[in-house]
């Protein structure tokens, strides 16, 4: 089985503080808030960096480079016809505690396993980028 995202997505709902993070894709580069004072990524975005409490956070991009924390594959056809999929669950090789939950593409079901660097590519869907991945050297 190689694994493709699901058949549909549901769009993430974008609003004044998530905004630069769905559609950060648009140039291939993924970013995260990081906090001007004490340099900690935050992710999910935040009003304030909950390491120093800091409110000055700004965008910033990160390599898209991540490492493979844990994963689980979805047989459920919610669609009738559909493939099953991957769901991960992925760090940022930046700052280790940001992660994110994502779709784990273009990879054999065989040749994935925990710690496995992954890089990000970006779905396009209306105005929304959505941060996917897939095996570092994987196919272009």
């Amino acid at each position: 089985m190689l694994a493709h995202g699901p058949p549909f997505r549901l769009l993430p709902r974008i609003d004044s503080d998530n905004h630069f993070f769905w559609t950060s894709g648009a140039d291939g580069r993924l970013r995260f808030l990081r906090c001007r004072s004490c340099e900690s990524f935050v992710h999910p975005p935040a009003p304030r960096c909950p390491q120093c409490l800091a409110e000055y956070l700004t965008p910033e991009p990160v390599s898209g480079r991540a490492v493979l924390e844990s994963f689980t594959v979805n047989h459920q056809q919610w669609v009738p016809g559909a493939e099953p999929y991957m769901v991960a669950w992925v760090s940022i090789v930046e700052q280790s505690d940001v992660r994110l939950t994502t779709n784990l593409i273009d990879v054999a079901l065989e040749d994935v396993h925990i710690g496995m660097p992954v890089e990000v590519i970006f779905e396009h869907n209306d105005d929304v980028y959505l941060p996917l991945f897939r095996r570092v050297g994987g196919e272009k």
